[in-house]
């Protein structure tokens, strides 16, 4: 692998840099796998018997107590447990996130939390979890990608999430809206070198100056939007300073944001960076160091002061009370949640954040909202996919899969559980997968045919 000499010599007075360590991993030709389990689906014991019958061993990330590395990597693809959103693979550096998390917010309260930036969905589905309580609006403004950002939310399973496709500058009403903010923001990529060499071409000091100018505007446009003594996060997978470092003294002289340190144990390896201006901290991962790829990371809080600002509402219409208990005989749902209607298909949404679903429907465009549950057909439910793969409990009829019948299914291919007429909801190890329709004369199989498996 022949690495940017430009990045090289631009990289020898950033504190932890070893070059001769740092030529050695890249050429090294090793791969780090990781995943990060949904602690709503499945245990640390359940995931470990189930790759452990594929002769895959997991062992512990430190700093993400979800988290798992993978001794060498499976064909995730051919895993239905992936496919039900049991886990989900994630770079491990990334999932630093979740410690940020713990040592500067207190979890418990009703959080407005954004990732701004959030497809393929890696750090939208920690959030998820991570704010069991809150509420994640995952954004991702390149329409071509906000498609596998709902994939992805939709296979966690969490009500909790909202997902949006909007630029940055959209968000410019929504003025003190948010408590925390994550912006993990387009870079240069050389973070990135180790697991995708091809991003090597792409990379040049052009490019780099380009990705500066880029986050400064997205972050000048996000900001305001914290709210006061809200939690700024800003993080990529470069290692140069003029995307690292010196972002952090820009956020600092044109935002006015206080940096916050957050506490490493050393063992851990991550070195601890001071931006030359304003010392504010920030957080760099080389890969010669940590088992993971090269990222950046650091926290800041809004201290200034921030005014109360009435927002506009959309009118979100809620499903009738008669709807909402004929839903009730083949969905448990809290008598307090709320069931908004799209068109005719209900959604279930947390009922203390129906509220702020007003002002984000009134400002962004949303693709999708809580837990998309099913349309009636007259006196019939009509239960879609994303209510297969979430937590609330379903009174349809159930046949487990084996893996191989779960595979087929996965496929769309045609299979014959052994299930009464009418909807039955596929399981593999007790957990969702999709639903088919078993008819007199034959079975319809209504996995998303864009979700299915296409590999033999």
């Amino acid at each position: 692998m022949q690495l940017p000499e430009e990045l090289i010599r631009s990289l020898q007075h950033v504190k932890g840099f070893d070059e001769a360590a740092f030529r050695s991993v890249h050429a090294s030709g090793e791969q780090v796998t990781s995943i990060r389990i949904n602690p709503k689906k499945i245990s640390e014991a359940g995931i470990i018997a189930s790759l452990s019958a594929t002769n895959h061993q997991l062992s512990a990330i430190p700093w993400c107590p979800h988290g798992f590395y993978v001794n060498q990597r499976p064909s995730f693809i051919l895993d239905p447990l992936i496919h039900a959103g049991a886990y989900y693979v994630q770079e491990a550096s990334s999932m630093f996130l979740w410690h940020v998390l713990q040592s500067v917010i207190n979890k418990e309260q009703h959080k407005l939390v954004l990732d701004l930036c959030a497809a393929p969905g890696g750090k939208s589905t920690l959030l998820s979890s991570f704010f069991e309580e809150g509420l994640v609006v995952a954004n991702e403004v390149i329409r071509s990608r906000v498609n596998i950002l709902q994939e992805n939310i939709t296979k966690w399973g969490n009500e909790n999430v909202v997902v949006t496709n909007n630029d940055s500058k959209d968000f410019k009403k929504l003025e003190a809206f948010f408590d925390v903010i994550v912006t993990d923001v387009p870079c240069s990529g050389s973070g990135l070198f180790r697991r995708d060499p091809e991003a090597i071409n792409e990379w040049s000091v052009d490019n780099v100056n380009l990705c500066c100018q880029r986050q400064q505007r997205i972050l000048a446009d996000i900001i305001p939007c914290l709210k006061e003594n809200g939690i700024l996060i800003y993080s990529t997978c470069s290692y140069s300073p003029e995307e690292d470092e010196n972002i952090l003294d820009w956020i600092v002289d044109q935002c006015g944001l206080t940096s916050l340190p957050v506490d490493v144990p050393a063992q851990w390896n991550i070195i601890e960076s001071t931006s030359a201006k304003h010392h504010a901290k920030g957080y760099r991962f080389f890969p010669d160091k940590v088992k993971g790829e090269g990222f950046f990371i650091a926290v800041f809080q809004q201290r200034n002061e921030t005014a109360q600002k009435k927002f506009k509402e959309a009118n979100i219409p809620l499903a009738p009370v008669k709807e909402k208990e004929a839903l009730g005989a083949f969905v448990d749902i809290d008598p307090s949640m709320p069931i908004f209607k799209h068109g005719e298909t209900c959604h279930v949404f947390p009922a203390v954040f129906m509220p702020a679903l007003k002002v984000l429907s009134h400002e962004l465009y949303i693709k999708q909202a809580g837990i998309v549950a099913g349309s009636f057909k007259g006196k019939s439910f009509v239960p879609e996919h994303a209510l297969a793969l979430s937590d609330i409990k379903n009174h349809f009829p159930k046949a487990a899969l084996t893996r191989e019948e779960s595979l087929s299914y996965l496929r769309k291919q045609d299979i014959h559980p052994d299930a009464p007429q009418g909807w039955c909801l596929m399981t593999f190890e007790g957990l969702g997968l999709g639903w088919i329709k078993k008819l007199p004369n034959r079975t319809n199989n209504y996995y998303p045919s864009e979700w299915r498996i296409l590999k033999s």
